[in-house]
């Protein structure tokens, strides 16, 4: 009986070790793959293309085949993205227009990497329902909330002049956006400049009024921009990206009921706001093949910032252009 239990014990301590080994093996075959993989850090912001992709899930999939992991950092505005582009806290961020060019001023070397369609429709200056306020010029003497930094300051400025009013005429008010909407909410500002979903979430939820909208002040593009020194070393995982954003937009763009669907879940917002969100602007993102007309916009956006004293280097929007 005791040679039995002996062999027992024996014979279960083997059993251990076997399985040791066994699964010793297979975390080695089967070990995360992320591992080997090589990180590709991305900066977005809530609702933009690289949050489509995102949530989407197929950049991601495509991206781990070609031997990368992608991450991803949500930030609040342009400004903030291009903080941490220079700081190496992100390889790539998405941006409106006026970011990159403010990050160029301040001497972060970045680099455009892709376009994506004007955002313009979207993109405006919010009075009240009840302010009275029906034109630009009657925005003399106001308190305007807008963020600076980023595609609502260049917006404000060249809305101003359209009026024939500069910024002395009204009281800025710099802060970040969610901030704003609260503010704009309890009428402590007169009026707000911001974007999608912003507009459309006080468009629809306050009935608040768009003054204006981008038309002939501001494309507020989409950009995909990088710093110089990992661009220039990174071309393959550039290549990539571009390409599997351009994809994700096509079918963004063929598929504005699913990418509302998609979009009310992740962002809390009703299917309402999504769908003015996405029913007045185009998706897409693609390489920058032909860049004069892009490089124009920019260039307006950093003479108009250097004139009005924003920046205080002038700037070659072209350098940052890879070819």
């Amino acid at each position: 009986m005791k040679h039995k239990r002996i062999r027992l014990a024996l014979l279960l301590i083997g059993l251990l070790a076997w399985l040791s080994v066994a699964f010793y093996g297979y975390r080695q075959v089967h070990a995360d793959s992320s591992s080997s993989l090589t990180t590709v850090t991305i900066g977005y912001q809530k609702g933009d293309p690289v949050d489509i992709s995102r949530q989407r899930g197929e950049l991601v999939k495509k991206m781990k085949a070609k031997g990368y992991k992608v991450v991803f950092k949500e930030f609040q505005n342009g400004a903030a993205l291009m903080t941490a582009l220079k700081a190496g806290s992100i390889d790539y961020a998405r941006a409106g227009d006026t970011p990159p060019v403010t990050a160029q001023a301040t001497g972060t070397q970045i680099a455009y990497i892709a376009a994506g369609a004007t955002k313009e429709y979207g993109t405006g200056i919010l009075v009240g329902k009840n302010s009275g306020i029906t034109t630009l010029s009657q925005l003399k003497g106001k308190k305007i909330a807008y963020t600076s930094g980023t595609a609502a300051q260049s917006l404000i400025i060249k809305a101003l002049k359209k009026a024939g009013l500069t910024t002395s005429d009204v009281t800025l008010v710099d802060m970040s956006q969610s901030a704003a909407s609260v503010a704009f909410a309890k009428g402590q500002v007169d009026a707000w400049v911001t974007w999608d979903p912003y507009t459309a979430t006080a468009q629809v939820q306050s009935n608040a009024v768009l003054l204006t909208n981008g038309t002939g002040l501001t494309k507020n593009r989409d950009f995909l921009i990088s710093t110089q020194t990992y661009a220039a070393s990174h071309t393959t995982v550039s290549k990539y990206l571009v390409s599997y954003l351009s994809a994700d937009m096509t079918w963004a763009q063929n598929h504005k009921s699913a990418l509302v669907t998609m979009l009310s879940k992740t962002l809390g917002l009703s299917k309402t706001i999504v769908e003015k969100t996405v029913n007045r602007r185009t998706f897409s993102m693609q390489a920058l093949t032909n860049t004069s007309s892009i490089v124009q916009e920019q260039q307006a956006i950093a003479d108009l910032l250097y004139t009005e004293g924003v920046i205080k280097t002038k700037v070659t929007v072209k350098s940052a252009f890879l070819t």
